[in-house]
């Protein structure tokens, strides 16, 4: 039996006779993780868990179908895509992951819930546990963090030394004449899974969307007083080449630059774990970049 019997009939099977259709119970499977709702795999076993998820289903998109399958609940689980699916309301403590949500929801940007569905964040000026740093320049002194949300908790599954900026090389020999690139904070939904470089050609998150920049013409590496600049730049995350902490030397000239191979190889190989990943080879992914003196000044520890 497939979902697509009962649209439009007065078909109804009991979660019994559920568990008794192989075929039926892994088509449901397919689309309930489709929807972020189930961990894959499809197993073909209509257990507690995938009961409790199809239940789920059912209430949020008010089947009002109770303990049983029927049209109403066949024809939503066809059509439901991914973002009918409400998120869950938020639960945030005060920890780092907690605070990065929060000034998250207060800049209005967009957050990711549920199995397998990540964000990802770039603080600039911070250290692993939290700490803001001086942000000195030509520094790998800013943090590449991953975020999962799982029940409403926010948790850091991934966190690596970064740089949000261009080091003093291209700052002093900029590859545009309107002067280095350093990514303006904001979120952007602007990269895939692409490659990185002409020599040591590495993956990476490739940018495809255009992304907003401030131009260092005046080569003071900040940011104030900079004009804009808006465009596809090839702003990649990439990673940084084992070169030392206090040396960013030729890894960046404007991009998001993971410090380590090993750090950047974790980074992509939890990026594509995301479902939306799974499901689009082809999928964009958000990435948001603030500083960190301002989300320590929002939302202290």
């Amino acid at each position: 039996m497939k979902l697509q019997n009962f649209v439009g009939t007065g078909l109804k099977y009991s979660f019994q006779a559920i568990a008794a259709d192989k075929e039926l119970i892994t088509q449901i499977q397919i689309r309930l993780i489709t929807l972020g709702l189930l961990e894959p795999p499809s197993d073909g076993n209509f257990g507690p868990i995938t009961t409790a998820a199809l239940k789920k289903f059912q209430n949020i998109m008010k089947c009002e179908e109770l303990e049983h399958l029927g049209a109403v609940t066949a024809k939503r689980l066809i059509e439901a895509k991914l973002e009918d699916i409400p998120p869950q309301p938020l639960k945030l403590g005060n920890n780092l992951a907690s605070r990065i949500i929060k000034y998250m929801q207060a800049m209005k940007y967009q957050i990711s819930q549920g199995p397998r569905q990540y964000n990802i964040v770039y603080i600039e000026g911070m250290d692993a546990n939290g700490n803001v740093n001086s942000d000195a320049p030509n520094y790998f002194n800013d943090r590449r963090i991953v975020l999962q949300i799982l029940d409403g908790t926010p948790a850091i599954i991934g966190n690596w030394e970064a740089t949000t900026e261009p080091g003093y090389h291209y700052t002093y020999n900029p590859m545009s004449e309107k002067g280095a690139a350093r990514i303006k904070f904001g979120q952007y939904k602007a990269w895939q899974v692409g490659l990185h470089g002409n020599y040591d050609t590495h993956e990476a998150l490739e940018q495809v969307a255009p992304i907003t920049v401030h131009r260092d013409f005046n080569q003071d590496l900040m940011r104030t007083g900079d004009k804009l600049d808006t465009g596809l730049f090839a702003i990649n995350q990439h990673w940084g080449y084992d070169l030392p902490y206090n040396n960013i030397d030729m890894a960046s000239a404007g991009c998001l630059v993971g410090r380590t191979r090993q750090g950047h190889r974790e980074f992509m190989k939890l990026l594509k774990q995301d479902l939306r990943y799974q499901l689009n080879n082809d999928y964009t992914f958000y990435t948001t970049v603030m500083p960190g003196d301002d989300l320590v000044k929002r939302f202290p520890d």
